[in-house]
C-alpha cells in the first residue's frame, strides 16, 4: 500500500520582472524510496544562507520596508520586488518556487527498506527544503539523535557546528597557531568561543558594540576587542601579538574592517623583527570571508605587507576536502555535545504562516547579533 504525506509547505518564486513572492502551498509526498525517509519537520532554523534564499539572493534581498501582503490569514502571500541589478545573478530560479530551510529536525513516520532502523527516531537532517511540514530526504543526510533531545536541539546540528569545526580545521591544515573571528558575538562566534575554549585554541573575538563585548567576556573569552572603542587598534595589535592569531574569518564582507585586521596582524608580527624591509615581514596571514551581513565592496588598504591573502570561505566545499570519514568525526563530536557546546539560542519560535506576517519578516531579516529565529511547521 502506497502511503502519502500531505502538509504545507513555504515558497519563494521570483519571477520576470523581479517580483518576489512568498506563500504557502499543500504538497504531498509519495513512499519514501529504499534509502530515504520521510521527516515530519517539528524544527528548523532561519540561517543567513536560508534568508538569502527567501527574501532573494545574497547580492540583492528585497527591501524590508518594501513588503507588500496581498494573501489572506489561511493562506498568507507577501510580494516584495528583488533590485533590478541582482536579476542576472538570479536567472536560474525565475520561475521556478523554491523551498528554503537548509537543516531542520524531527520523527521520522515512514521509512524505506533500508531505513527501518530510523522508523519513528527523530533525527536532524539537512538538504534544504525544510520549511515544510514534511520532508524526504536520503538517510545520508539524516543523523539519529541522541534519545530525549529536543527538535529545537537538533534543528541547528549542521550549519552552525560544522562551520566552527571547520574553521579549527582550517587552522591545523594551514598550520596556524590562533584564529581572529568577526561579529563574534553570534550564535556561530559564542559557539566557536566555546570550542577554542575547550581545545585550548587562542581566539580574538571582534564585535561592534560594547553590549555583544559583554556577552563574550560573560562567557569565558579572553581577547575580546569592541571596534567601537577609541582604543581598539591598539589592543587588537596586542591580543594578536600575544596569540600569534594570524587566521581571519569575516561573515561581513563589506568595508574595511578585514583590512584592519590584516594591518594589525602585519603590525604584531613586524614587532620583534629587526630592520626595515620595504615589502614587510615574512609572516603568512589569511583571512576568509564567509558570509555577506554587509553588501557594500570589501575595502582593501594595500599597507599590510605582502605575506597575505583573501579567499572565501564555504562549509560545503571545505567537507568535501575532508571527505566523509573526516564529516563524520565532525558530526560525532557534535552529536555527543550537542546541548552543551554546539547548543544554539533562539529569539522566537515562529509557525509556518507567522513567517510571512511583515513585522515578522523586518524582524528576522535584520539579521541582528543573536537574533536566530526558529521555524516550526507543526505550529
Amino acid at each position: 500500500m502506497t502511503e502519502r504525506f500531505s502538509g504545507l509547505q513555504l515558497r519563494s518564486t521570483l519571477d520576470q520582472s523581479g517580483t518576489l513572492t512568498l506563500d504557502l502551498a499543500w504538497t504531498t509526498l509519495s513512499s519514501p524510496g529504499p534509502d530515504e525517509v520521510v521527516v515530519q519537520v517539528e524544527a528548523t532554523p532561519i540561517n543567513p544562507s536560508d534568508l538569502a534564499v527567501l527574501l532573494g539572493s545574497a547580492t540583492g534581498p528585497v527591501n524590508l520596508d518594501d513588503l507588500q501582503p496581498v494573501g489572506s490569514e489561511k493562506w498568507p502571500t507577501i510580494v516584495a520586488k528583488v533590485p533590478a541589478t541582482a536579476l542576472p545573478s538570479m536567472r536560474d530560479r525565475i520561475g521556478v518556487p523554491i523551498t528554503p530551510g537548509a537543516e531542520g529536525a524531527g520523527v521520522v513516520v515512514c521509512a524505506g527498506t533500508h531505513a527501518q532502523h530510523l522508523l519513528g527516531r527523530r533525527v536532524a537532517m539537512r538538504g534544504g527544503g525544510m520549511y515544510a511540514q514534511y520532508r524526504m530526504v536520503n538517510i545520508r543526510d539524516c543523523v539519529a539523535l541522541p534519545d530525549g533531545t529536543s527538535a529545537a536541539d537538533g534543528a541547528s546540528m549542521f550549519i552552525n557546528p560544522l562551520t566552527a569545526l571547520g574553521f579549527l580545521e582550517t587552522l591545523k591544515a594551514e598550520r596556524h597557531e590562533g584564529i581572529v573571528h568577526l561579529a563574534a558575538a553570534s550564535n556561530l562566534g559564542r559557539m566557536l568561543n566555546r570550542i577554542c575554549l575547550a581545545d585550548s585554541i587562542p581566539l580574538v573575538n571582534v564585535v561592534r558594540k560594547a553590549e555583544q563585548a559583554r556577552i563574550l567576556r560573560d562567557a569565558g573569552a579572553r581577547y575580546v576587542l569592541d571596534s567601537s572603542d577609541q582604543h581598539f587598534e591598539e589592543g587588537l595589535v596586542e591580543a594578536l601579538y600575544e596569540t600569534k592569531a594570524t587566521l581571519a574569518f569575516d561573515p561581513i564582507g563589506g568595508g574595511a574592517q578585514a583590512s584592519q585586521v590584516l594591518a594589525a596582524m602585519e603590525t604584531a608580527a613586524s614587532r620583534d623583527v629587526k630592520g626595515y624591509n620595504r615589502y614587510g615581514t615574512d609572516v603568512f596571514k589569511q583571512l576568509y570571508i564567509y558570509g555577506t551581513l554587509d553588501l557594500a565592496p570589501t575595502v582593501l588598504d594595500r599597507w599590510v605587507g605582502f605575506a597575505w591573502s583573501i579567499g572565501g570561505w564555504l562549509l560545503t566545499h571545505r567537507l568535501r576536502q575532508l571527505g566523509p570519514d573526516g564529516e563524520a568525526k565532525l558530526l560525532k563530536r557534535v552529536s555527543r555535545e550537542l546541548t552543551t557546546t554546539f547548543a544554539s539560542q533562539y529569539t522566537a519560535a515562529l509557525g509556518l504562516r507567522n513567517v510571512l506576517q511583515p513585522d515578522a519578516i523586518r524582524a528576522y531579516g535584520r539579521k541582528a547579533t543573536g537574533g536566530k529565529y526558529l521555524i516550526t511547521p507543526q505550529g
